[in-house]
């Protein structure tokens, strides 16, 4: 199936900070990306091909600072793959600086389970398990 959604930035009012925060949170090295002032991107595995035509994740994000990004809790919400681990997501958010909003909750069988945090940079952030199968 396609994704609807094919790109995300995340707000953020200190690139360097952000990156540090997420590079925790998803354990992935995150890097500001050349000739691009304000943006940082996960680091593509060593193995990438530029020239393949199908990138290495169907729906990413960046971080993007810059006086059109504003960093909030309200309006659209982003929900980050907790890869079966909502929990210690969360909680390396946390230990990263950020807040626990919302403690892992079960919403049904059809959508698995959400939680949320607050990011370093004071947005609101979801972390989501699918359901069991």
């Amino acid at each position: 199936m396609e994704n609807t959604v094919v790109w995300v930035d995340i707000p953020v009012k200190d690139l360097d900070r952000a990156i540090k925060f997420y590079s925790a949170v998803l354990q992935q090295v995150l890097r500001p990306v050349e000739g691009m002032e304000g943006i940082a991107l996960i680091a593509p595995p060593d193995d990438f091909d530029p020239s393949a035509q199908e990138p290495p994740f169907p729906v990413s994000f960046d971080l993007a600072a810059g006086e059109n990004q504003t960093p909030s809790t309200a309006g659209c919400t982003i929900y980050l793959n907790s890869r079966g681990d909502p929990e210690g997501m969360l909680q390396r958010a946390v230990d990263a600086g950020g807040q626990l909003l919302m403690s892992v909750t079960d919403m049904g069988e059809m959508i698995g389970s959400i939680g949320f945090f607050l990011d370093s940079e004071g947005n609101r952030i979801g972390v989501h398990k699918p359901p069991e199968m």
